[in-house]
């Protein structure tokens, strides 16, 4: 994934949120559901979270944490992944029509 491609990320380690400044335009609602969604998630399984969009324009959701983190939940960051995608399905496509209408834009 390409930094362009990157929606957002959250991480436990840092205790922070990052929205790629590209999409800053994004109206302030939206922002703020995305980084409630995944403080949540972070603060609940722990590690990265990271929603960017692939080569097709589809929203996908990336997990990651370091190797010495024993609290990381691997099984609950599965869960919690589809929970997220179901819980926020019009939102993810919603924001995957902005990102094909933003590349159309070029």
């Amino acid at each position: 994934m390409t930094e362009d491609q990157i929606l957002c990320s959250a991480s436990k380690y840092t205790e922070k949120f990052y929205l790629n400044p590209k999409y800053s335009n994004l109206p302030q609602k939206i922002k703020d559901e995305l980084k409630i969604a995944l403080v949540i998630f972070t603060s609940e399984i722990g590690g990265i979270i990271t929603l960017y969009f692939d080569d097709e324009g589809g929203l996908s959701i990336a997990t990651d944490y370091e190797e010495n983190d024993f609290l990381y939940d691997e099984i609950g960051s599965g869960l919690k992944v589809n929970q997220l995608r179901n819980e926020k399905r019009e939102l993810f496509e919603q924001l995957e029509e902005y990102y094909e209408l933003i590349g159309m834009l070029r």
